[in-house]
């Protein structure tokens, strides 16, 4: 483990076995740090339950939305989810196609991050109608009354959109959890051994069950990459295909996708960073990989720090007098939400720039916290975005100041133990890093040492 923190080739494991043990282990054994993790996750969704019991019991006055501000801190969360899940894609499938050797031990979990970060989405429109046990007016289906969804509608889109891109999701981390699955039946017993053995589809590891594998997977991956462009596009038309003032603009998809994979990648350093150490994987996810989700936060922040100034130069140059008006207001730092955009500005733009020098690239305090300083970051963005538009709008008689309840606060942080109790039931119960993938880079056995046989 001498070289934990060094930037070049990743630390290997000695042998397939020593691969195998490492990571069942946690699923057989895991450490007090695990269940003290997902203790908090789970305090923290019970807390949400509850303040959305609070919700259902009173009605939506407990929550401050309120006209002109008809969209508040559970769409601002339902649009950082969803982006959230977009790195887990471009690891898994966009840099498979790549052959990128650094995703091998960060993919597995960027795909599990994907489908629960998009689970967690789902929440919101529900959360947001109030009356969730009406939620079947949200798809198209028929009915005897007649009534049909506006297809013209770009939040008609976001169902196609985000229903495709979960199940792709899903259908693409349920094809390469296969092998694994059937490496831990092999290590199992009695109920637990036939429950994996259904799980796992008769896998035995034959040429033509391994041929037809890596045809699914190269389509499904070729199949989820468009995916990461063409789904935050769709929610960014959610703002751009409406006249309100700061929206309407034609850079909102790129500038989306951008902040999807930025906030992205950050996250899954925050989920492995503890992880790794916890679990003492060193061995399959160290400081080179890190790296790269670094470069790639790097990348994108500088993506995101042009647009934002490409916004206030678009503003300007429109001659459009309530283009320029929001956008000034909103860089006033004595204006009603210029601490929000003033979090974001330093969050995104400021806070990644450490990054640029190795030692602190390759520092693990540096990577956790600045990787939590740009989720908070990308958090605001979206609330700069969808609060100050709507709350400053066009004409000045409905102007209002929005500041969520306590229970929209709760129900935040509700979602956040959500998305991290299915996380650490997933470390739990599949395998959280590609055995077989991880065994490719290990030289395979001698023939007569103790591992061939």
């Amino acid at each position: 483990m001498k070289d934990v923190y060094s930037t070049g080739e990743p630390n290997r494991p000695e042998s397939y076995g020593a691969a195998n043990r490492d990571i069942i282990r946690v699923l057989l054994k895991p450490s007090a740090a695990y269940f003290a993790m997902l203790f908090v996750a789970v305090s923290m969704m019970l807390f949400g339950v509850w303040c959305e019991y609070q919700q259902i019991r009173w009605g939506m006055g407990v929550a401050n939305i309120k006209h002109p501000t008809m969209w508040g801190v559970y769409i601002v969360t339902f649009v950082f989810w969803v982006g959230i899940g977009h790195a887990g894609t471009l690891i898994s499938a966009i840099l498979y196609l790549v052959r990128s050797r650094w995703r091998t031990g960060v993919y597995r979990a960027s795909e599990a991050m994907t489908v629960f970060a998009v689970m967690t989405a789902l929440l919101f429109p529900v959360l947001h109608l109030g009356r969730m046990w009406q939620n079947y007016w949200f798809f198209p289906y028929p009915n005897q009354r007649q009534l049909w969804m506006n297809f013209k509608s770009p939040l008609m889109w976001d169902v196609f959109a985000i229903s495709t891109y979960f199940t792709v999701s899903a259908i693409f981390f349920y094809v390469g959890l296969v092998p694994d699955i059937a490496i831990f039946r092999d290590h199992s017993k009695g109920l637990v051994k036939k429950v994996y053995g259904l799980l796992s589809l008769g896998w035995r590891g034959t040429h033509r069950q391994w041929h037809h594998y890596m045809a699914a997977y190269g389509f499904f991956a070729a199949l989820a990459a468009p995916l990461v462009l063409s789904v935050h596009s769709v929610v960014s038309w959610d703002f751009a295909m409406a006249n309100t003032a700061g929206w309407h603009s034609t850079i909102f998809p790129p500038y989306f996708v951008a902040g999807a994979i930025f906030s992205g990648c950050a996250m899954v350093i925050t989920l492995l960073m503890p992880l790794t150490y916890a679990f003492n994987w060193h061995a399959y996810v160290n400081i080179w990989h890190f790296d790269a989700l670094a470069k790639m936060c790097l990348l994108t922040s500088a993506i995101l720090t042009y647009a934002y100034g490409m916004e206030y130069f678009i503003g300007w140059y429109s001659q459009n007098p309530y283009e320029q008006a929001i956008f000034f207001w909103r860089a006033d730092p004595w204006a009603d939400y210029g601490w929000a955009f003033y979090i974001m500005v330093f969050c995104n733009c400021v806070a990644p720039l450490p990054w640029y020098f190795q030692k602190l690239r390759t520092n693990p305090w540096a990577l956790f916290i600045i990787s939590i300083f740009i989720n908070i970051g990308m958090w605001f963005e979206r609330f700069n975005i969808i609060v100050s538009s709507l709350a400053h709008n066009f004409d000045p008689a409905t102007w209002d100041y929005y500041w969520p309840s306590w229970i929209e606060w709760g129900i935040l942080i509700g979602s956040t133990g959500w998305f991290f109790t299915w996380f650490l039931l997933f470390v739990k119960t599949f395998p959280a890093i590609a055995i077989t993938e991880i065994k490719e880079m290990i030289p395979p056995p001698l023939k007569g040492s103790l591992e061939a046989k």
